[in-house]
């Protein structure tokens, strides 16, 4: 049910719509197509208007209706899975620029958020902001100690906003579903449910701060890499302190000249770092742009270092994950592509019954025309995405964090290609690939998992016993059964109980040889010479023998 903030707000975004054309897109929907003759009836539509394209009207549309608007096309433009190259390109070009609150305002926000004055934390606050988004905004500050911090603040009021433009786009995505015929394929309220998910995560300061940690770890003692530090004294939930990093921006590409930066050696660097938080820590830092990065100089002989700032938004990747597109990537650069096939299979990634061959021609007529090309020419980010969009064709459903990775990878390329255009981004990215393989894949591999359990083994070790008489017992008594309710296993049920029955005698048979010898051990260790064995000894002995002839007899029965 629409309530009527809501209702209003829909008065406000038909507005925007019908100023920019996309009246006619309601009419060419299947359900209202009949009354397509009302388009021309409508006052608006009397004097002829030029429109732009499609695409262009469509970012349009998106910036007069708001901050969350143009986050939430932000986020749709690497939706590539479901937006045509067009679409997706012009929402990209969506800038999230947004004016700023008063730095009063923020300082309030900062002082409740704290509990007392700001003099109490800082030595001097400046009101006047560095930087302005659609969540938050950017101060510069100093601590009693002298350090200089950025102080990020979220929006006032900003989380009952997401949460009336959420449920309206709720609405319109379950319409878009209804009324519009591709609206299932493309999924509206899935890709609404993610931004929301997005949105409310970078709204949380706590966890920007959290991955801003997680990433100083990852590269600690670095000379690649410089995170700063987060101040968790004086980090809240709306409030991020953090360490102001003063370099060159990434951009400024005359600026690193004049610094003395080897731009080759920092392009080859920056795809070196983002592959080695894909493939070493599966966690990486997925909103890479000019602006989110700035450059440390090298000193004294010292290569020139990245600085990242703005964790919001990350990625991460399961094992899963890290072995499908280190494989995947690996047979690529040998050109198998019955290789890639049989992969997306083996993974499940694809429904089993796929053809091989068939996925393995598609798959080599979309990579021919790429791999033609020179080495250097060659976009990682885009034939991940046509892979991505040729195994759709094959029921292969995208998960999020791959649709982000490979967003990220073309961010990557094209500042690597804007600093240093000859960059060969294969060359630089094959040795990460090759040392994650060995790590995955190998003796090492088997150490380091046999190293890790360990521990685990240790701690069980002692319920072993225990664990080894239940079975017997069971074994015993016959309470160890397999059930199955498909026919067809029946034949190897029966095999499992007679398997069963051939344990519990050579257990049995086991047993009663290890009681015999335990009981002649104590007869050779008493201090009288020894003797006579004992009748018991014999007794156990035999049986324990009888036992084990007994199972070897019921195994060749079996076998012939």
């Amino acid at each position: 049910m629409i309530l009527v903030p809501q209702f209003l707000r829909v008065i406000a975004i038909q507005r925007v719509l019908i100023k920019h054309g996309f009246d006619e897109i309601i009419f060419s929907m299947p359900k209202f197509a009949p009354f397509g003759f009302i388009l021309y009836l409508l006052p608006w539509n009397w004097k002829r208007r030029h429109y732009l394209p499609r695409a262009q009207r469509l970012r349009a549309v998106l910036e007069d209706l708001g901050p969350l608007f143009v986050k939430f096309g932000q986020i749709l433009s690497t939706r590539r899975d479901l937006l045509n190259d067009e679409f997706a390109n012009e929402l990209a070009r969506l800038q999230d620029h947004v004016p700023p609150f008063p730095g009063t305002q923020a300082r309030a926000i900062v002082e409740r958020a704290y509990g007392h004055k700001l003099d109490r934390v800082f030595e001097s606050f400046d009101e006047t902001p560095l930087a302005s988004a659609s969540i938050a905004q950017v101060h510069c500050a100093r601590l009693l100690d002298g350090r200089e911090v950025i102080v990020k603040v979220v929006r006032p009021n900003l989380r009952s906003t997401i949460d009336k433009d959420i449920k309206l786009m709720y609405l319109l995505a379950e319409a878009a579903e209804r009324l519009w015929a591709r609206g299932r394929l493309l999924k509206p309220k899935v890709v609404v449910a993610e931004f929301e998910k997005t949105l409310l995560d970078e709204l949380d300061m706590m966890r920007e701060a959290a991955n801003c940690s997680q990433l100083k770890r990852n590269f600690a003692g670095s000379d690649r890499m410089y995170v700063p530090e987060v101040f968790w004294d004086h980090t809240r939930e709306n409030v991020l302190v953090m360490e102001r990093v003063t370099g060159l921006h990434i951009g400024d590409i005359d600026g690193l000249r004049r610094a003395g930066v080897d731009l080759k050696m920092l392009a080859e660097r920056g795809v070196e770092i983002f592959f080695t938080q894909v493939f070493r820590d599966h966690f990486f830092h997925a909103d890479v742009h000019p602006g989110n990065l700035f450059i440390l100089p090298g000193e004294n002989g010292e290569g020139p270092r990245y600085a990242p700032v703005d964790f919001g938004i990350m990625g991460s990747l399961s094992e899963f994950d890290q072995r499908y597109l280190a494989e995947n990537f690996s047979a690529f650069l040998d050109r198998n592509y019955r290789r890639v096939a049989e992969l997306h299979v083996e993974s499940g990634w694809v429904p089993s019954d796929t053809r091989v061959d068939e996925f393995e021609f598609a798959i080599r007529a979309v990579c021919e025309p790429i791999f033609d090309r020179p080495m250097k020419d060659i976009s990682v980010g885009n034939l991940l995405l046509r892979l991505f969009q040729t195994a759709q064709r094959f029921e292969m459903e995208i998960l999020p964090q791959l649709l982000l990775l490979q967003k990220t990878m073309v961010n990557v390329e094209g500042i690597g290609r804007q600093l240093y255009p000859e960059l060969d981004l294969w060359r630089a990215a094959r040795p990460s690939l090759e040392k994650f393989m060995m790590e995955r894949v190998g003796v090492r591999r088997l150490f380091s998992a046999f190293k890790a359990s360990v521990p685990h083994w240790v701690d069980r070790l002692p319920e072993l016993p225990m664990l080894t008489v239940e079975v017997l017992d069971q074994l015993k008594s016959g309470r160890l059964k397999v059930q199955t309710t498909d026919p067809k296993l029946d034949e190897i049920r029966l095999e499992i109980q007679r398997l069963q029955r051939r344990i519990t005698l050579a257990l049995v048979g086991v047993g009663c040889v290890v009681c015999a010898a335990i009981l002649l051990s104590v007869k050779d260790s008493a201090t009288t010479p020894i003797g006579p064995l004992p009748l018991s000894v014999w007794l156990i002995g035999a049986l324990g023998a009888i036992a084990a002839v007994a199972s070897l007899k019921s195994g060749r029965r079996r076998g012939r």
